[in-house]
């Protein structure tokens, strides 16, 4: 079956030099752009049960720009003010730069990793031993980023300050395609709380991380294209790979 229509479940890239343009253009396919999943936020009640002290931290890590949003919107409902000497890490050059929202960026000691990989701002934060870290996240923590903190030497603790819950479909928008891709167990889950008849025949699906894979088979579906895998270390790339090869089935 030539593929025509793939739904991206992640929000629409903030730039258009992302591959899956060149992807769309190149394999003259649509690609949509619908996250599965949200998030919503953690409030002052709730988060005091985790029993965390903002200011006994002397780092913070971002690994998302919601996360910074989270972050400063529950310190000020907790009346706690950030001295300048706080210092920020961030999983990419455009999470950091989200901080302008916030802070003094100039003025801030700011770190942030090359490439956007957690791995990159790990090894940044292994210079930084003498800091003590709260990394910023939701309910549901990324597998990839929970285990490159945990095996690292850095003194970290994880504070929850949103919720990643489903993003249900309305009853008129339009769930008609070829591909699916995934990038999270939570994405799965919400597939078939908005779909509990759905049926794959030939809908082709796809998934990032491991932790998604298992979801994929958990569910009974098939899983048609994974990444990373060696050789293949992302989605996009995993993506182009399977639309080169089912371009050729479709000529046969």
């Amino acid at each position: 079956m030539k593929i025509k229509k793939i739904l991206v479940s992640q929000p629409r890239p903030t730039t258009e030099k992302s591959p899956y343009f060149d992807i769309s253009e190149k394999y003259n396919v649509k690609i949509d752009f619908r996250p599965f999943i949200k998030v919503e936020p953690i409030f002052a009640k709730e988060f005091r049960t985790q029993r965390i002290s903002i200011l006994d931290y002397s780092a913070i890590i971002f690994n998302a720009r919601h996360g910074i949003d989270h972050f400063f919107r529950l310190c000020e409902e907790l009346r706690v003010t950030i001295p300048e000497t706080m210092k920020y890490f961030c999983v990419s050059e455009s999470v950091a730069l989200y901080l302008q929202r916030y802070i003094h960026y100039r003025k801030r000691k700011v770190f942030y990793g090359a490439t956007g990989k957690m791995s990159d701002l790990v090894t940044i934060m292994n210079k930084h031993l003498d800091e003590k870290y709260l990394l910023i996240t939701s309910d549901v923590q990324n597998e990839e980023t929970m285990s490159l903190l945990e095996n690292s030497k850095i003194r970290f603790v994880k504070a929850i300050m949103y919720k990643t819950v489903s993003n249900d479909f309305g009853p008129n928008e339009e769930f008609n395609y070829d591909l699916l891709l995934f990038f999270s167990p939570q994405g799965i889950n919400s597939l078939l709380k908005n779909f509990p008849n759905f049926e794959q025949g030939e809908i082709q699906i796809g998934c990032f991380g491991a932790s998604t894979a298992q979801a994929v088979r958990d569910a009974g579906l098939r899983l048609d294209i994974e990444a990373p895998v060696p050789g293949v270390p992302s989605m996009t790339m995993a993506l182009e790979n399977f639309l080169k090869e089912n371009n050729k089935k479709a000529k046969k």
